[in-house]
């Protein structure tokens, strides 16, 4: 197992301005200030000063990362699609009332898009982890739609680039707080590609996201059978997130067999995170990101990328990535968590296992 983990950045993903308003909503005269957007800079300037400061920053190496091409984009999204981000970098647009882009943002999204494909290339290269640290996130984005502060699809670009370099196999988990629907999407018919989301019961959310991440949503054609929905129950936390991983993510992987594991890297399931309803911890997240790194070591040689997606508590996502970057290297967290533990009550995470485990099997999964 490698002890050392790169991690790739370029400062054009701060040039990415979702400006202020009602949270993530337009700004209102009813307020005497508006807020900043919460996928804004501030999150990804704390992450990466406490991987450079923290007691995990002498097992990383930095890199910078690049922009991504057209021909990049092009293997996940439509051309019709891209045109329309293409344009709207000269005056700005929101595509949702939760989605915008200001104008010059486009470097930002190209950074963040090319930053993932240049730690995908060094896995590739090397046999061991590596890390892409940027924002916007992007799981939400689907071929031919911006979602959910999402507009290219950084998870899915990577897996094609994999796939034309070579591998065939790429399984992709997200335990961002949100269903991962543009990478569901993107792959939904494609059984080369198999998507897992584990993430809060909180179905559709209107028309740009119209998938609900229920079970029974488990691809279409030759892709039936290769996309894994869990969706978890709000209060969930460490307990029953490390216990669905194990029961169902693990198992699906290994039958899988992957040449690739690609990790969608979101933190909005910590207790403290505004877009999420969740009680996951600084500890919970890096038990999730060892058992990721001890999958990735058993199952794909090693090969493993972690792309930041969510996480919208500018100071807890900062610890969490910290835990999660020690567990992806295969250690204990070693920073204290700065904030209260609300416990979960074994009773009820049993009660939510067991109740997981009937709806997925009404669905047709079976798990070795």
């Amino acid at each position: 197992m490698s002890h050392t983990m790169d991690v790739f950045w370029h400062d054009d993903v701060l040039r990415h301005d979702t400006a202020a308003g009602v949270f993530e909503a337009p700004p209102s005269d009813l307020l005497a200030e508006q807020l900043l957007h919460p996928e804004s800079n501030p999150r990804l300037l704390n992450m990466r000063a406490i991987l450079q400061r923290g007691p995990v920053a002498g097992s990383l190496r930095w890199h910078e990362g690049r922009h991504a091409s057209e021909e990049d984009l092009l293997s996940f999204h439509d051309a019709d699609y891209l045109r329309g981000i293409f344009e709207a970098d000269a005056a700005g647009k929101r595509f949702s009332s939760t989605t915008l882009m200001s104008a010059g943002s486009l470097a930002g999204l190209l950074a963040a898009a090319g930053t993932s494909l240049a730690a995908l290339e060094r896995v590739l290269a090397s046999g061991h982890p590596a890390m892409a640290l940027v924002r916007p996130p992007g799981h939400h984005a689907a071929p031919a739609m911006a979602d959910g502060y999402c507009f290219f699809n950084h998870a899915g670009i990577a897996a094609r680039a994999a796939q034309a370099a070579g591998l065939e196999r790429v399984a992709i988990v997200d335990w961002d707080v949100h269903h991962g629907n543009g990478t569901q999407e993107g792959f939904y018919d494609d059984p080369s590609v198999f998507t897992v989301s584990l993430h809060m019961d909180h179905g559709a959310w209107g028309p740009s996201h119209p998938q609900t991440g229920a079970v029974d949503e488990r691809g279409f054609g030759a892709g039936l059978g290769s996309n894994l929905n869990l969706p978890l129950p709000m209060g969930s936390g460490d307990q029953l997130y490390e216990m669905v991983f194990s029961r169902f993510v693990e198992p699906t992987l290994r039958a899988f067999k992957p040449d690739l594991l690609i990790i969608a890297n979101g933190l909005d399931a910590s207790q403290f995170d505004p877009n999420g309803r969740q009680l996951v911890t600084m500890q919970g997240f890096n038990r999730l990101a060892r058992r990721a790194r001890a999958l990735a070591d058993e199952l794909c040689a090693g090969r493993l990328l972690v792309v930041q997606e969510g996480g919208y508590n500018p100071a807890y996502s900062a610890y969490c990535l910290h835990a999660a970057t020690e567990g992806f290297l295969g250690q204990p967290s070693s920073l204290p968590d700065p904030l209260a533990y609300m416990p979960e009550p074994a009773a009820r995470v049993e009660a939510d296992l067991a109740t997981l485990d009937a709806r997925l099997a009404a669905a047709g999964w079976t798990f070795g």
